[in-house]
């Protein structure tokens, strides 16, 4: 069976193999893992609709567009929330859309990233979501709409695992090649676009080499210690953070059998 391969998933194994170990391999939840989103599920939605269901007949949606479409997706909704998402969307009307000559049919939005890549004989599924996914004159433009209030970006290497993985995946489904990724902060307004390479599929496809060669060998899944184990939920099991960690909760999922539950035709394409 084909081992499941996310940015976020990559991202973590980045950050600290022993957290990804915990977490992917063992299967421990936290209450990190749970919480509300409700809003941010509503301002998605209600942009995938305003892109979606638009007739394109004339060049630019009006505001009347934008807030008939929100007001499709407030049920459950606080008053404060409502208005909060009313106001974010008038303000990305007027910085994306009314500034604009025209605005273009997206490719598709609120998608999904699938792909597959063959390391160390092992087969690994590649996937994601995306919000919106644009043409460009030489290629595609893939834009992540963010309603947090955190306008902090990730990592930079973190930040390329993610743009590299949707390189991957996306040219295995497209004729054209990923070519910006874009970051739109609802809150703030702002917009954050990473310019897209092949260096970005070779250092995914080199941190995918590192994983898979780790899983072959059941190698040991060494802490990375640093600023972020301040934030780390499974700090009390980790042993380069106590001397004495807890042992794992009785939920935990078995220490996996990685050679079996991995098991591929060694030379086949599959």
């Amino acid at each position: 069976m084909a081992y499941h391969l996310s940015a976020a998933k990559l991202q973590t194994y980045h950050r600290c193999a022993q957290s990804y170990y915990f977490r992917y391999e063992r299967g421990i939840k936290t209450a990190a893992f749970f919480g509300s989103a409700s809003l941010g599920t509503a301002l998605h939605e209600a942009l995938a609709q305003i892109y979606r269901d638009w007739h394109y007949q004339d060049p630019i949606p009006g505001l009347d567009w934008v807030e008939y479409c929100w007001s499709q997706h407030t049920q459950g909704l606080s008053p404060t929330q409502v208005t909060d998402g009313q106001v974010m969307l008038q303000r990305y009307h007027e910085r994306f859309m009314a500034s604009q000559t025209a605005i273009a049919r997206p490719v598709a939005v609120e998608g999904k990233i699938q792909g597959s890549l063959q390391v160390e004989n092992l087969e690994f599924t590649l996937a994601g979501r995306y919000d919106r996914l644009d043409y460009l004159a030489d290629g595609l433009e893939l834009i992540d709409y963010k309603s947090n209030k955190d306008t902090k970006l990730l990592d930079p290497a973190e930040m390329n695992l993610q743009i590299g993985l949707y390189y991957l995946a996306l040219e295995q489904t497209y004729p054209q090649t990923l070519r910006r990724l874009s970051l739109i902060y609802l809150r703030t307004g702002e917009n954050i676009s990473f310019e897209v390479t092949p260096e970005h599929r070779q250092r995914v496809e080199s941190a995918i080499g590192d994983l898979a060669l780790r899983l072959r060998t059941d190698a040991a899944w060494e802490p990375t210690t640093g600023g972020h184990c301040d934030r780390c939920t499974y700090a009390r099991y980790c042993p380069g953070v106590q001397a004495e960690p807890e042992p794992l909760p009785m939920d935990a999922k078995p220490r996996p059998e990685l050679q079996l539950a991995l098991s591929l035709a060694l030379d086949s394409a599959s």
